[in-house]
């Protein structure tokens, strides 16, 4: 076999095992080893010590290094710790029944309060699997109450809870910016007005289909309202700090005052403070954060040793020039190639998660882009869209699966595979909508920071 073709048989093989179940990270760290033993073989080892006299160990070393240095990579953990610590500072639950009041008058007002509250705390928190199972054990026992229908009341808390991978201060806007060596506070800036449409989108979406169909979500009886002026108290203490406090750590970035380690940092003292002023920051939770923040960082310093050292290899022996020959071979136009990727990334979606999709096969079209003369932050922005479908679509719609391992027997999956649906499709809208006219997600980046340049 020549060189690509092993190239190509990797590339193969690690889809295999990832559909098998093998932990993500280690396969490609395997993989990297055992494909660049055979990449960098020179010949028959004379002894033991021979065997480990490979450059395969070598780049092995340099990429755990290039990982560990990497200081766009250290906000990660620090947007982490303020996730976790805000999560137990029982501040999402004030918030969701505050903005519930607030919306009373809305049809389906509980609905649009989860999709609120789901923009809000996801981008505080970043973590997707956390905000789905909160919210399916905050708001969905609330919907089901009031008589919302099972699927319609699944499918908001699941398509909100995806919305703080897109949202800033965004964890996979970091990893992207690591991975295509872009800048973290023009991804930022870009995704500011596609992650506000969407989440609109969303909401209106909710109202239209409840005008449309009361029967789907009753508006709340008049004796659970309380006085107007509870409701304004309630939500100036859940809403308002939360909020500033995002705020504070966004316009830091945006306006160039802090780097996003900085106003990472910044963001988990607040989250302490938050947690203080709740009274709710306890040694425990403390400690529970912690342990949590390492544990997910741990697995994402692991995912990009692996994925780099699997992403060397592959192109090393040929396995990049195969696939960009063959695309630029069919003689695209650059919407058709736009389509071509996002097609690829949205049927990835189906198996994997966007951290996978992220690290092993958008590199694969980020050469391509000068080719067909496409702007990195604007691709950028269409990828962590398209990405979002990759927690809504079957069979391995992660969202579907973290709210029914909480909801148990309340709900069946298909049932939750029903209500996603629609987000898909409004996910696909945003998608041709920013295709349609680009300074949704271009705009702003080059108002604050000027117009990029190639």
């Amino acid at each position: 076999m020549t060189d690509p073709q092993v190239a190509i048989m990797m590339l193969s093989l690690f889809i295999l095992l990832v559909l098998l179940g093998f932990p993500i990270a280690f396969t490609l760290l395997a993989m990297g080893v055992g494909f660049g033993y055979y990449a960098y073989y020179q010949s028959a080892p004379e002894s033991i010590s021979d065997i480990f006299n490979n450059n395969i160990f070598y780049l092995l070393n340099q990429n755990t290094y290039s990982v560990m240095e990497n200081d766009t990579l250290v906000a990660i953990p620090l947007f982490l710790f303020m996730g976790y610590v805000v999560e137990r500072a029982n501040i999402v639950d004030r918030l969701f029944f505050s903005l519930y009041m607030a919306a009373r008058n809305l049809p389906g007002s509980l609905a649009i309060a989860a999709l609120l509250t789901c923009a809000v705390f996801s981008t505080a928190s970043g973590i997707v699997g956390a905000v789905v199972t909160l919210m399916g054990l905050l708001a969905y026992p609330a919907m089901a109450n009031a008589g919302y229908q099972r699927s319609f009341a699944s499918g908001v808390i699941c398509a909100g809870g995806t919305l703080g991978i897109l949202i800033p201060p965004s964890i996979m806007l970091i990893v992207y910016a690591a991975i295509a060596e872009l800048s973290p506070l023009r991804l930022y800036a870009a995704a500011v007005f596609p992650g506000l449409m969407l989440a609109g989108l969303y909401i209106v979406y909710v109202m239209v289909r409840v005008w449309l169909n009361p029967a789907l979500a009753p508006k709340p009886q008049e004796e659970d309202i309380p006085p107007k002026r509870q409701i304004y108290m309630d939500l100036l203490v859940s809403f308002v700090p939360l909020t500033v406090l995002i705020m504070l750590v966004l316009g830091s970035i945006l306006g160039g005052l802090a780097t996003p380690a900085e106003a990472a940092a910044m963001g988990a003292l607040g989250g302490l403070v938050l947690a203080m002023l709740y009274r709710s920051l306890t040694w425990e939770k403390v400690k529970q954060s912690v342990f949590l923040t390492a544990k997910a960082t741990a697995m994402v310093c692991w995912l990009f040793v692996g994925s780099w050292t699997f992403a060397s290899i592959f192109s090393y022996l040929g396995g990049h020039d195969v696939i960009e020959h063959w695309v630029v071979g069919m003689n695209l136009q650059p919407w058709q190639f736009l389509v071509l990727a996002q097609l690829i990334i949205f049927l990835l979606g189906w198996p994997l998660e966007w951290s996978e999709i992220l690290i092993i096969f958008v590199p694969i079209f980020l050469p391509m882009l000068d080719t067909f003369g496409v702007n990195p932050y604007f691709f950028a922005m269409l990828v962590a869209l398209n990405l979002q479908t990759s927690f809504l679509t079957p069979p391995m719609a992660m969202s579907a699966y973290y709210l029914k391992g909480v909801l148990k027997n309340q709900i069946q999956l298909m049932e939750i595979f029903k209500g996603l649906m629609p987000y898909l499709g409004i996910v696909i809208l945003c998608m041709v909508l920013m295709y349609q006219f680009p300074g949704i997600a271009l705009w702003l980046p080059d108002y604050l920071f000027g117009v990029w340049v190639p």
